[in-house]
Parts: structure tokens; C-alpha cells; sequence
């Protein structure tokens, strides 16, 4: 790679490195299994980043080869993962508390859906992506993605409403 090639790159990762974590949790849930899968997204990115900086959108690129990488992970055979309700304990004030609680209740709730769902929503409603370019980093159309996240949002309110009130409100 030439040197003025492998100082774009750099560039393109640290302006991007806590966009991609961001997605890469939302999508495993688990902030390790998210490092490795950025990681592994930007190492595929470099191989190829001749291709990824020539396109329309290097960001939608890397988004897909993210997506891609997420869903390859389920394809190889691994120890299984057990997700807790209750995260470590850590001294904080009570809003810090009650805003952990409510975000790991979303966290759960995420991890429960299935994985093109979750997909649906941390793309559409986190990073707020059209449907077109969601359609577009999935390989799907855009009525799927309009379906699966109807689904996703459905599931998602009646998880979250069947908590009681105590475990959401400070």
C-alpha cells in the first residue's frame, strides 16, 4: 500500500473507530466480541481499500463489510455465550444507575431479537439509515427492512413493557 494510501486509512479509522464499536455492540452485545469484530471489518477494509476509498460511500462500505463480518461469526462454530441481566457493580450516582439499568435492559432486549432483526434496528434507528441504505448494506430489499423492523420494534415493546415500572424508573 502506497504510504499516502496507508495514511488515509488511518485517518478513515480513527474518525470512524467509535461509530463502528458502537454498531459492532449493538449488534454481538459484548464489547469484546465488538472490538474483534471491528477489527476484523477494518482489516478487510485495509486489504482492500483501494476499493473501499474509490467507492460512493467508504462509511456504507465498511458498515457492510461490519454487517458481514457480524453474520459470518454465527456461521463458525463457537462456545456458546450467556448474557447477564445485571451488570458489574460499580460505584455511580443513582442516575448513572438508573440510566445502566435502562440501558442494559435495551441491551437485552437487542440481544433477544433475532440477528437480521437486531441488524434492522441498530442500522435504521441508531445509526438512522434509510431504509434504501439499510436494504443496500444487508443485501436486501427495502420492503424486508421494513418488515423486520416492524417485527423488531413489536418484540421490543412488549419486552420493555412487560418490565415493571420499579426496574425502569429511579
Amino acid at each position: 500500500m502506497k504510504a499516502q494510501d496507508e495514511e488515509d486509512f488511518q485517518e478513515f479509522v480513527r474518525g470512524r473507530w467509535a461509530k463502528l464499536m458502537r454498531i459492532a455492540y449493538l449488534l454481538t452485545g459484548d464489547r469484546h466480541l465488538a472490538e474483534d469484530l471491528t477489527q476484523t471489518a477494518l482489516a478487510k477494509a485495509y486489504r482492500s481499500w483501494h476499493r473501499v476509498r474509490r467507492s460512493d460511500s467508504p462509511d456504507a462500505y465498511v458498515r457492510k463489510i461490519l454487517v458481514s463480518c457480524d453474520r459470518d461469526r454465527f456461521r463458525k462454530r463457537r462456545v456458546p455465550e450467556h448474557l447477564t441481566d445485571v451488570p458489574p457493580d460499580v460505584a455511580a450516582t443513582q442516575d448513572d444507575m438508573a440510566r445502566a439499568d435502562q440501558r442494559a435492559l435495551l441491551a437485552s432486549a437487542l440481544a433477544g431479537l433475532p440477528r437480521r432483526q437486531r441488524a434492522v434496528v441498530v442500522l435504521r434507528y441508531w445509526e438512522d439509515l434509510s431504509e434504501a441504505e439499510v436494504a443496500q448494506t444487508l443485501g436486501c430489499s427495502v420492503g424486508t427492512v421494513k418488515s423486520q423492523a416492524a417485527k423488531a420494534l413489536s418484540k421490543l415493546r412488549s419486552v420493555l413493557q412487560a418490565v415493571p415500572a420499579a426496574a425502569t424508573s429511579p
